[in-house]
């Protein structure tokens, strides 16, 4: 027979997870706002020097020939927290932490085109992980702190602190929303807040979004995002398919790994220069911040989603969402005229739904839309991720995320 809990008891396993988290968004936050404050530092050389793409391709094999020499433990990044989550085998490597963020950096110096939700999140968890052994935490423990650490990450990256730390349930679910660890929510969350906190009292200043005209939703409104959100879902769904199949090509085609991002560099090198894409690479906010107010190239979504296939699947590191950032938004400035809706507007629900899409994660990216947005994008943002989420299908940019099918689209019980 168990004991009842006394108020000692209570208070003794509050403060333990008190302290875990904020020493969970002390390391995340701050390790975050120093690589913020780096890629500001690269996007402005870059753009200060525009012959730096020519070094794209040195620089790639250099990052290739480093992992391959010292990171391959960690070359699996996102995926390697997820699937540490879901089977727990050894701490993760401290070394993923300054490995991803040098290589992030330097691959927005020399002009590929990635984002960087994936080293923020890299680093969380990673160092998140560092505090097993002090805390001595079992399985479980870690597990659930291993999710704070990536919500703390995306959080502090983005100032989205409601979005990181459902998004961290979330993409561990994938298709099986119905799975997600409801248990670690209250972590995740103290994590996440308090890592936004610590990134802002370092100074770290976040991009601010303005919708201009949000119209009441209305049964044309409805269709109009329905519309919306079925191609957006399958833009996410042809986003993920063509980074996982091109990166399965390079690696069919070039045993030797640091090859790899030399020849994407040179290809990258060689449609900016040749192609004047030079508004297709880095993390294009600039480019974003203009689809919420102004008509832009209906094609622009492509070239930014053929640009970050390619670096990503060649092997440049960094992350896919600010991209998907950029390619929602732009795709969503394209269809607004098509479904007669406000181009703000469109522009913001295209910047979370393709998200969405292509990570399986309506929810957080639902919330993302509210924290960016404002409150009165709410519905519309709802309606948008959770279509784009259905058309989306199976397909993730996270290949570790659990592969069970979505509810609606699993077989019968045909239990008697």
């Amino acid at each position: 027979m168990r004991r009842p809990l006394t108020f000692a008891h209570v208070l003794a396993f509050s403060t333990r997870w008190l302290l875990l988290c904020a020493a969970v968004a002390i390391v995340a936050g701050s390790a975050s706002a120093l690589f913020l404050f780096a890629l500001d530092w690269a996007t402005r050389t870059r753009s200060l020097q525009p012959s730096l793409i020519w070094g794209l391709p040195l620089a790639g094999f250099l990052m290739g020939w480093i992992y391959l020499k010292w990171g391959q433990s960690v070359d699996a990044g996102h995926n390697l927290l997820i699937g540490e989550i879901h089977s727990p085998q050894h701490t993760v490597p401290l070394r993923m932490a300054p490995m991803i963020l040098g290589s992030t950096v330097v691959s927005h110096l020399f002009g590929a085109s990635v984002g960087r939700e994936g080293t923020a999140v890299q680093m969380g968890g990673a160092l998140a992980d560092q505090l097993t052994p002090i805390f001595k935490l079992s399985t479980a423990q870690r597990q659930v702190v291993l999710m704070a650490g990536i919500s703390a990450g995306f959080a502090s990256v983005f100032g989205t602190p409601l979005a990181g730390a459902l998004f961290a349930l979330e993409v561990l679910a994938g298709p099986a929303l119905l799975r997600m660890r409801w248990t670690a929510l209250p972590p995740c969350i103290v994590a996440a807040y308090a890592a936004d906190q610590v990134g802002l009292w370092w100074g770290v200043q976040h991009t601010v979004y303005t919708v201009s005209a949000i119209p009441t939703l209305s049964a044309w409104g409805l269709a109009s995002v329905v519309l919306a959100g079925g191609v957006f879902g399958l833009t996410g769904r042809v986003f993920a398919w063509s980074a996982h199949t091109l990166s399965a090509q390079f690696k069919r085609w070039l045993a030797y790994p640091p090859l790899r991002p030399l020849i994407g560099g040179v290809l990258i090198t060689a449609i900016v220069v040749w192609g004047h894409a030079e508004r297709y690479i880095g993390l294009g906010i600039p480019v974003i911040l203009e689809a919420f107010d102004q008509p832009l190239a209906p094609w622009d979504f492509a070239a930014k989603l053929a640009m970050t296939v390619l670096s990503l699947g060649s092997g440049f590191k960094g992350g896919e969402v600010t991209p998907l950032f950029y390619i929602g938004a732009t795709l969503g400035n394209a269809l607004a005229p098509i479904v007669d809706m406000p181009l703000g507007l469109m522009a913001a629900l295209g910047f979370v739904a393709v998200f969405a899409g292509a990570s399986n994660t309506p929810l957080a990216c639902t919330l993302m839309a509210i924290e960016l947005f404002g409150t009165q994008t709410g519905a519309f943002a709802a309606v948008a991720c959770t279509v784009s989420y259905f058309f989306s299908g199976r397909t993730s940019i996270y290949k570790a995320q659990r592969h069970a099918k979505k509810a609606w689209l699993a077989p019968r019980d045909r239990r008697p």
